[in-house]
């Protein structure tokens, strides 16, 4: 496996060979926060004939910032107080758009809690805060309690298998329902743990390792693994039930998306660029669309992954790939409403009339949820010329009225969510590779260095 700084300058270096045909966002790194990895040996590489997916943008559409647009208001949420953020994306359909957090902006505390990445483990997963604690993951898959007021770590757990055989893994999430915490490891492993003391309730192994963080929903535990298969465990006993096997990819993020849910569907994203609507009850497929483009021109392009969480909000499903489409999609009919050329492996965030998305060059850039049309970009590497010196960006977080994105260099970016102008910036020192989370008047940040950060 590439370790992470070779993988970034490998990967950027495709992405300046993309340049004369670039739009914006369209092009960038594979994700130089997550190195990709290959085809597995054990199993056959999988060929999808012409009629398996269809393009929806040709590849020399750009995008750009609507005339008619330029300088034009829009409804932004007013900040209000969200206590907890106990899944991936915090309460999915119910968020609070706009988090009363962090008005300050400076640093309250800082508390290393495990193994950070290295070349041979990554950290792939964010923050969970319920109860008055911070749950968090580290490169080794252990998860730590902290206590979300003051960082004192309250306990911690290790999900690394004891023999020498199973020594490499990595990744994996955590999610927080009705006082259990569930578990995915990049051991090979689902859990369900008690919250309050860290005691083991279930355990049960997979076939594949898993990367990304479950969701829960209505006793039931739902998470995709790196073999593109969306797996469910009840949340009782950890008795596995229906699965979803997407199409074989041969090249993929280290990361695995979580799924989005809502009612009785349940939406999930994978390496292929399919977007798939299931039912919650027993996997019935409802819809399946993909976003990848009609040409790709180098082995950097034939990455179609969905590496961000695919976002439900008002009926309409957001979601990016790194094969260069962003779609807002009807959530009841599968049909797409809109779709841009922009690539991007981090989760859309929906917040009163606009949807705002980082592309993997740098770019934010806000858009119309009922049309697509884009109100504004911002280069947040505008004037860095050499490849090696341009930073990746995670989030956006919507907080106190400003929009918040972190960086690989080591920064917090607060920018005006209407305009895209930087209101300030905080030094976090160390690199952020994962989205930041606001919650109950903070936002909470996971370091590269295996460290939590809390700004208030």
């Amino acid at each position: 496996m590439i370790s992470r700084n070779v993988g970034v300058a490998v990967l950027f270096a495709g992405a300046m060979a993309l340049g004369g045909c670039s739009t914006v966002g369209a092009v960038g790194d594979a994700a130089g926060r997550l190195v990709p990895s290959f085809a597995k040996k054990d199993k056959p590489q999988e060929v999808a004939g012409d009629g398996r997916r269809i393009s929806i943008i040709a590849f020399d559409q750009r995008v750009e910032a609507a005339e008619a647009l330029k300088g034009a208001d829009f409804f932004i949420p007013p900040a209000l107080p969200q206590a907890e953020w106990p899944q991936p994306g915090g309460l999915g359909e119910f968020n609070v758009e706009n988090v009363q957090a962090a008005p300050e902006f400076e640093i309250a505390w800082r508390r290393g809690f495990g193994k950070g990445s290295d070349r041979a483990a990554h950290i792939t997963t964010g923050p969970i805060i319920a109860g008055g604690r911070a749950y968090v993951m580290d490169a080794a898959t252990d998860v730590a309690a902290i206590d979300a007021q003051t960082g004192a770590i309250v306990w911690k757990k290790s999900f690394r298998p004891r023999t020498k055989r199973d020594k490499d893994g990595f990744g994996g999430g955590i999610a927080f329902a009705d006082g259990k915490l569930y578990v995915s490891s990049g051991f090979r492993v689902v859990a369900q743990l008690d919250a309050a003391t860290g005691a083991v309730g279930w355990t049960h192994k997979t076939d594949s390792p898993i990367h990304g963080a479950p969701v829960v929903s209505h006793g039931r535990m739902f998470v995709v693994s790196t073999d593109n298969e969306l797996l469910t465990y009840d949340t009782a006993s950890g008795t596995p039930g229906w699965t979803y096997q997407a199409l074989v990819e041969p090249a993929r993020i280290l990361s695995s998306p979580s799924p989005a849910l809502s009612g009785s569907t349940v939406v999930a994203a994978f390496a292929s660029g399919e977007v798939v609507a299931l039912s919650t009850a027993n996997g019935n497929d409802l819809w399946n669309s993909t976003l990848s483009k009609a040409s790709r021109t180098t082995a950097l392009s034939e990455i179609r992954d969905v590496a961000g969480r695919p976002v439900i909000h008002q009926g309409d499903v957001y979601a990016a790939s790194h094969g260069g489409i962003f779609a807002s999609t009807d959530l009841r009919t599968g049909q797409a409403r809109w779709s841009l050329p922009i690539a991007s492996i981090d989760t859309p965030l929906p917040a009163g009339d606009v949807v705002y998305v980082i592309s993997q060059a740098g770019e934010v850039i806000c858009a119309s949820r009922e049309s697509g049309q884009v109100y504004w970009i911002k280069d947040l590497n505008a004037g860095v010329k050499k490849s090696k010196d341009r930073a990746l960006f995670s989030g956006p977080v919507l907080a106190s009225d400003r929009l918040v994105v972190v960086s690989t260099d080591g920064r917090a970016i607060a920018l005006n969510p209407k305009t895209g102008d930087i209101l300030k910036t905080l030094k976090i020192g160390a690199p952020v590779l994962t989205s930041p989370v606001a919650v109950n008047g903070m936002i909470y940040v996971v370091t590269d260095k295996g460290e939590l950060v809390a700004i208030r």
